[in-house]
């Protein structure tokens, strides 16, 4: 799987390059998608809301079937499965049946990204080996967001939303391509019974998890429109958070492998809530974009850092269960994130959405601290507790 040397093989690299093809199809559509609901099909500002939210809500049901999928039918099959659902989203995104178009899009969308993430996460882990999770997540993570960083390029060239949409559906079918060639070592084991839907020794993971990324619908939906007001360093701002994230993930995702990972998860979100408290102060541009930046690098760390922990207490042919259930907090913390940030900047104003963001990463620390000692010392998720499925 590694080379003696320890480095990363070609199969690891592979999939890696479909990851981001994956995601670089989804990054080409999704900021011209609003355009498109609203001018295109005539949608409501709300219709709009409807189309965008469509994808959490599939996509946090899909976590709990892409997980047993990837169990028990393998990884490259759950990967396959996802980038096949989104190569039929740019399909559908392109039908001239309105708006249906648009749902059934943004539908497809939500199962294929659940299956396209699940099925890379615990590929890679296989390929790179256990002891270097923490890495390959790194890696994995490097393809998303390079991927979902360089589509709205890609879409700007292609400049209307029918070609955004045939791309997503070329760059999809090449990472299709692209994963059939690589190997799958890994052996599905059948597993019998009714179980629950989720082990409990895995609800603090997830707590912490969901509790750090309740900041990001408050980055993505009003930093830009809170800094107009302070400078106008919006833009720059985002992009720095987002490339810090890239190249932090690429270059530092190996760091909760070599040291304990109590302490990148504590130092990043350490560096997160001083990030958001800058910029809840309505700081001036050149601090606004060094305060984004800051809080993308600590946010490069607590995923890593609890899910490898997690995966490295649990049987192989659990880990896509694993992945999945820990990506269903991130989507449901994602979505209530966005409905409490909306109402809080909409009564008290936007500095008050970025405090109640550091606030959270409070519940963050106390669910951690379960997950470094005590419920960290039994695995979390057993052959004995996995999810009942049909696939």
């Amino acid at each position: 799987m590694v080379s003696s040397e320890g480095e990363f093989d070609v199969r690891f690299w592979l999939l890696i390059g479909a990851t981001f093809l994956g995601f670089l199809g989804i990054g080409t559509v999704l900021p011209a998608l609003a355009p498109h609901v609203k001018h295109d099909l005539s949608g409501s500002d709300q219709t709009v809301g409807w189309v965008i939210g469509t994808f959490s809500f599939v996509a946090l049901g899909s976590r709990f079937f892409s997980g047993p999928l990837a169990d028990r039918r393998g990884r490259k099959i759950t990967f396959l499965t996802g980038l096949l659902s989104c190569a039929l989203a740019g399909a559908a995104y392109m039908l001239p049946i309105g708006l249906a178009s648009a749902y059934a899009g943004r539908m497809l969308q939500g199962f294929g990204e659940a299956c396209l993430y699940t099925g890379a996460a615990a590929w890679a882990v296989e390929v790179g080996g256990v002891q270097r999770s923490s890495q390959a997540l790194g890696y994995v993570s490097s393809g998303i967001w390079g991927g979902i960083s360089a589509g709205p390029v890609v879409g700007g060239w292609l400049r209307t939303f029918p070609h955004a949409a045939a791309f997503q559906f070329g760059a999809a079918m090449a990472a299709f391509v692209l994963a059939l060639v690589v190997r799958e070592d890994f052996e599905p084991v059948r597993h019998s019974g009714r179980h629950r839907l989720m082990p409990s020794s895995l609800l603090m993971p997830g707590l912490a998890i969901g509790f750090v990324n309740v900041h990001y619908p408050v980055i993505a939906g009003f930093l830009i429109l809170y800094l107009a007001h302070h400078g106008g360093s919006g833009p720059a701002a985002f992009s720095t958070y987002a490339l810090v994230i890239l190249l932090s993930r690429f270059f530092l995702g190996s760091l909760p492998d070599r040291i304990h990972a109590a302490i990148t998860f504590y130092f990043g979100i350490a560096a997160m809530a001083i990030g958001l408290l800058i910029l809840a102060a309505g700081p001036r541009p050149a601090f606004a974009i060094g305060a984004a930046g800051l809080l993308g690098f600590g946010f490069s760390f607590p995923w890593s850092s609890i899910a490898s922990t997690v995966l490295r207490r649990t049987p192989p042919q659990n880990h896509g269960s694993v992945v999945g259930i820990l990506s269903a907090f991130y989507d449901l913390f994602v979505g209530l994130g966005s409905l409490l940030a909306g109402r809080i900047a909409d009564r008290h104003g936007y500095s008050a959405a970025f405090l109640m963001a550091a606030l959270a990463l409070t519940g963050a620390a106390i669910a951690a601290r379960f997950v470094f000692t005590g419920l960290g010392r039994e695995t979390p998720l057993s052959q004995e507790a996995i999810v009942e499925t049909s696939v």
